[in-house]
């Protein structure tokens, strides 16, 4: 589902399984998922961690990927989803829920915006990565 995801958004799965199995349900699991399933089928997942907010003075919660098969969507799965990503971050208080839409995809901006969702205030997300992140690392190691 996650190559899927990838391949929806025109983008390339860089991540192996090894790495998601390690980092997902080694010693220290960074996210976790939730899935929908019909039967047999599984049919979507979310991806989720746990984020704080120190303008807020609570924990949250973060969802990095909502994917539904084609043939699931409209089924009201993908509120389903979110709701079960609610209930698993209770674990930790999460008072909020963030997550990040394409920009191009209006089905699923019109989808969130029906669930309540609001834009991050004026914030864009940002990312380093690649030689920029080794230059900043070597900086502290300097």
């Amino acid at each position: 589902m996650l190559e899927a995801l990838a391949r929806q958004d025109g983008a390339e799965m860089r991540g192996s399984a090894a790495a998601l199995l390690r980092h997902g349900f080694g010693a220290l699991p960074l996210f976790q998922t939730v899935l929908a399933e019909r039967g047999t089928k599984v049919l979507g997942l979310a991806l989720f961690y746990p984020e704080f907010s120190t303008l807020r003075g609570r924990p949250g919660v973060h969802v990095q990927d909502l994917y539904l098969a084609p043939e699931a969507r409209g089924l009201g799965l993908g509120a389903a989803l979110l709701a079960q990503v609610m209930q698993a971050a209770q674990a930790w208080e999460a008072g909020y829920l963030t997550l990040m839409v394409d920009r191009g995809n209006s089905r699923a901006r019109r989808f969130y915006a029906r669930q309540g969702f609001a834009l991050r205030g004026d914030y864009e997300g940002l990312v380093l990565e690649g030689e920029a992140l080794d230059a900043l690392g070597n900086q502290a190691r300097a």
